[in-house]
């Protein structure tokens, strides 16, 4: 939550809505950016349920959007202002159609931001590997990234990548004062060479004219 509290923190400072929450899960962010007077439109991808509009389980006033559709989006053209992709884009079944979809509901000029992207270099994944639990690149879908595949995603893909950068070198869910665990974390991300095996990748893409 001290992570997704600094999302919705993030983007609450730079727009007001309309953002589209990608594969919002229960809506722990989208509960923090409406909060936050952020117009947020949650999406889930969800085979079990028709496509349609329904308040999430946990935050009832919040409507999410779902649908079936792997790639399609149920909205106009030009409809968000910015989109949100937290642990999402590495589990997506066509990443490159969904990134052209994804541009496509974005105005001109409309931000991406990309969080908790997972790093192939990363050490809690080899441990994971290790260890016979979940990795990704485990399921058929999974996939992990470096830092000059990500950008060379989304470039292909019509973005021009702002930000982009390794973070995460804690496990976050092992637990432990959230501050402190927070702020270790945040200062072995600075450290060139250290990094390199940092959990995640994150980072912030504009949709180019």
């Amino acid at each position: 939550m001290a992570q997704y509290r600094m999302i919705a923190r993030r983007i609450a400072a730079e727009h007001s809505g309309p953002v589209l929450d990608w594969g919002t899960g229960f809506g722990q962010v989208a509960k923090l950016l409406a909060d936050g007077g952020v117009g947020v439109t949650p999406f889930e991808y969800r085979t079990d349920l028709p496509p349609g509009v329904r308040p999430l389980e946990r935050y009832p006033e919040l409507q999410a959007h779902s649908s079936a559709d792997p790639v399609g989006l149920p909205f106009g053209d030009a409809t968000f202002d910015a989109v949100l992709s937290c642990g999402v884009l590495e589990h997506v079944q066509d990443p490159d159609g969904s990134l052209e979809e994804l541009r496509r509901v974005l105005r001109p000029g409309g931000i991406f931001y990309l969080y908790n992207l997972p790093n192939r270099w990363s050490y809690t994944e080899k441990v994971a590997r290790l260890l016979g639990v979940y990795y990704h690149g485990q399921l058929p879908d999974d996939r992990v990234y470096t830092l000059g595949s990500t950008r060379a995603l989304f470039e292909q893909h019509g973005f021009d990548v702002r930000e982009l950068r390794r973070a995460r070198m804690l496990p976050f869910l092992l637990g432990g004062p959230a501050r402190a665990v927070w702020s270790v974390s945040s200062a072995l991300e600075r450290v060139p060479g250290v990094n390199v095996i940092a959990t995640t990748i994150e980072g912030v893409a504009v949709k180019s004219p």
